[in-house]
């Protein structure tokens, strides 16, 4: 994609900080890290939604995002971290190519994802899983 930032960082044409690249995959470090050393990994081809990442892409950035994530630890002495990937705008994707943050976190770092929790009513669950079973396809 021609006007896509992350297509550009790949292609050598914006700067970033590098910390791995193969031949599927590309993980630099946030701009604007939640904490220091937020790192972003992105399949090399654009993908704008999760869904259209080929599995193989998408397990190595599982994996590199997790191997990230254990390196951050140690080389930084955090406590934890998060693997996010939002998937289209009303889930907070703001770059329209498909990636995966991967957040080093301390106990004390005052970050808080603002997650709600809802309860189902009797029964809703299940009904609610039969119309997804309905509509998931596995390829």
């Amino acid at each position: 994609m021609s006007n896509c930032i992350f297509c550009k960082i790949v292609a050598g044409e914006i700067p970033s900080v590098k910390l791995y690249e193969d031949e599927l995959v590309f993980a630099f470090l946030d701009i604007a890290p939640i904490n220091f050393g937020h790192v972003l990994v992105i399949p090399k081809e654009h993908h704008e939604s999760a869904s259209s990442i080929p599995e193989a892409v998408a397990g190595r950035m599982m994996k590199v995002g997790s191997r990230l994530g254990i390196a951050l630890k140690r080389a930084l002495d955090y406590d934890a971290y998060n693997l996010h990937l939002a998937d289209g705008k009303a889930a907070g994707q703001v770059v329209m190519h498909a990636h995966l943050h991967v957040v080093p976190r301390g106990v004390d770092d005052d970050f808080r994802w603002n997650w709600r929790q809802l309860q189902y009513a009797d029964g809703a669950a299940a009904e609610l899983a039969g119309k997804v079973m309905e509509k998931f396809k596995l390829d």
